[in-house]
């Protein structure tokens, strides 16, 4: 379910949720009418408290009050926008879809009874790895983060997924408890579990660091799931432990069934450009592939890496302009606190697409070849006078340690440590590593010709999410969503060779 009914709301952050999923309800069905020149008018429908009831937000006539007190001055706005979609559903089709919890469990009943590959994602933040090997025809059959927001905006953009198997919290809890979450066999366990303990290479073991207890109970998971693949991502920072880390896989044996399993594993870093992301991106790898796997198909994890370097060959390399061209141009907020604020000029976190029907096949790529005719959280960020300004005499390429901002640069006599404070994007190079430091601010990826940082929107086309994946919560958490991902079109590319063993 995407709404939890009024009368259960019993937390701040779900309130909050709540409200921000009706204010995308509404704003789904202005830029319909702003996109097909109709009036967002409508008269109450005798439909009307079924359709709320459809969608989930209450259960009955009698909540309409307690749903008035929660939304307040945003109810009429709400329940003309409801009655605008009875009167016009045929026009309007799936645009709400994803907001209805009937039309939700409808798909979650035709997905369960197609037999597919069978995936669960720990760790699975916004959902980037787990769309890779959705649209390679996996089906994700548990996913967790401890991170509200995430799943907020995972449980949005998979609604395929039942709400029962997307678990905010502990990973311990859900891997003590797994019999009560997954029933029947995984094809693959993936995630990228933090592992903080791998900065420091020691003679301790990396399993046994107390800090990397997340990671501990990955391999946890993966011992009492024994799937037939795992991949495990992570920074490229953790090659100095990887042969630990292979160990750790290689030493599991497990019993399940009256079957005896082990792993053989491999790492390799791969990097995004390779699979037709615009951006260059290095991460760390594992792959893991059950003894039985490795003898009925005759491979090796060595194979499959092999394999996907193979197809990677023939990718066509991306640049940094084909993300960024063929959306609004925007200008950056010059008052505090105006990023949540909606504007013509600023951006909008739901517009209408102006440039639908291109020629870019970068968009047709990440996009799946859909003319998608909204675009979601393409919202310039604020800057000051002085990064207005720096921004402003930067040429691409520059950084903070260039003479032309000398003068104004905050912090010049520590340059030398933070080189990289500012830099101006290339705009015919592949984009630097999107980060989530982005959160913190954008002064690394100024964009190449705007005056302004980029926006969420092309933060997350530089990782490769299609134009309408709405990534929800405060402005500046969604940049730490979009910067945390694994790039849609590496888990894709990484999908499709394995799913050939399968």
């Amino acid at each position: 379910m995407i709404f939890k009914a009024v009368n259960k709301l019993t937390t701040k952050s779900e309130k909050n949720f709540f409200i921000e999923q009706v204010q995308v309800y509404r704003r789904l069905v202005e830029v319909f009418c702003e996109k097909n020149g109709m009036k967002l008018k409508a008269e109450k429908n005798q439909k009307y408290e079924d359709e709320l009831m459809n969608i989930g937000v209450i259960n009955s006539g009698e909540d309409i009050d307690e749903l008035k007190k929660i939304l307040k001055e945003k109810y009429s706005k709400f329940e003309e926008a409801v009655n605008f979609v009875i009167e016009n559903r045929g026009r309007i089709g799936s645009l709400v879809d994803k907001l209805y919890n009937s039309k939700r469990t409808e798909l979650q009943k035709k997905s369960a009874e197609i037999n597919k590959l069978t995936l669960v994602d720990f760790f699975c933040g916004a959902g980037g790895l787990s769309l890779g090997f959705l649209q390679e025809g996996f089906n994700v059959k548990l996913a967790n983060d401890i991170e509200d927001v995430c799943i907020q905006t995972y449980k949005y953009n998979h609604p395929e997924l039942p709400s029962n198997k997307l678990i905010q919290g502990d990973i311990k809890e859900i891997v003590d408890n797994i019999d009560d979450y997954i029933d029947g066999n995984i094809d693959i366990v993936v995630g990228g579990p933090p592992c903080q303990g791998f900065s420091e290479a020691n003679r301790q073991r990396v399993i046994d660091d107390p800090r990397n207890k997340l990671y501990k109970y990955f391999v946890k998971a993966v011992e009492k799931i024994a799937p037939k693949f795992v991949v495990m991502e992570n920074v490229k920072g953790m090659l100095k432990v990887a042969e630990q880390v292979v160990e750790d896989y290689e030493s599991l044996h497990i019993e399940k069934g009256g079957i005896k399993y082990s792993y053989k594993v491999k790492y390799q870093v791969l990097n995004s450009q390779d699979f037709s992301v615009a951006q260059s991106r290095e991460r760390l790898i594992y792959i893991a592939i059950r003894n039985d796997v490795v003898e009925t198909k005759n491979i090796t994890p060595d194979m499959v890496f092999e394999k996907i370097r193979e197809n990677c060959e023939g990718n066509r390399r991306y640049l940094l302009s084909d993300a960024l061209k063929d959306i609004k141009p925007l200008e950056a907020p010059r008052v505090k606190n105006m990023n949540e604020v909606d504007s013509d000029i600023t951006g909008k976190k739901i517009d209408v697409n102006n440039y639908e029907d291109n020629n870019n096949s970068y968009l047709k790529l990440i996009n799946m070849g859909r003319d998608i005719p909204y675009v979601f959280n393409h919202k310039a960020r604020y800057c000051s006078d002085v990064n207005y300004e720096i921004y402003k005499r930067l040429n691409p390429g520059d950084d903070a340690t260039d003479e032309k901002i000398k003068d104004i640069m905050p912090y010049a006599h520590r340059n030398h440590c933070f080189k990289d404070k500012y830099y101006k994007l290339i705009a015919d190079r592949p984009c630097r590593t999107i980060t989530a430091h982005l959160r913190m601010d954008c002064h690394s990826h100024i964009h190449p010709e705007q005056i302004r940082a980029i926006t969420p929107r092309e933060a997350a086309r530089i990782q490769s999410f299609p134009d309408d994946y709405l990534f929800w919560g405060a402005y500046l958490k969604t940049y730490m969503q979009i910067g945390n991902a694994v790039p849609t079109l590496m888990a894709r590319g990484i999908a499709k060779v394995i799913k050939e063993y399968l």
